[in-house]
């Protein structure tokens, strides 16, 4: 059992379970009723997504000081109690059940899912 931090839209691997959404906005141009069945995701959950305000920070970061300052955001915003009791809930399901968590960004490295990766990891989750 395990979390799996992963690409949006990529080809799924075997057992990744159910795929969490954590983006502001649904995949441009695609029908809801083929989100799930073009590896999109299967249920749509914004509320670990960096708020817009953020995500443009990061989009705009060029420099490790611009992305540091955008990680240090971006942990500011999942400190919240709502958005914290969320990562502790996953990363406790992370030992009963297999389930993915994505955004849409090629590079995990330049993207938001890097930093949920560490808080999940943070909070004890399991990663596959």
């Amino acid at each position: 059992m395990a979390i799996r931090v992963v690409q949006l839209g990529s080809a799924r691997t075997a057992d990744e379970g159910t795929r969490i959404g954590t983006v502001r906005r649904p995949p441009r141009g695609v029908p809801k009723a083929e989100f799930a069945s073009q590896n999109w995701y299967d249920v749509w959950f914004p509320n670990l997504a960096p708020s817009l305000e953020t995500m443009k920070f990061a989009h705009e970061a060029k420099t490790p000081a611009q992305w540091a300052a955008f990680t240090r955001k971006y942990r500011v915003e999942m400190a919240t109690p709502d958005n914290a009791h969320t990562i502790e809930l996953l990363a406790m399901l992370s030992h009963q059940t297999n389930f993915s968590v994505g955004c849409y960004c090629e590079n995990e490295a330049h993207c938001h899912r890097s930093v949920l990766r560490a808080l999940l990891i943070e909070k004890g989750a399991k990663l596959g």
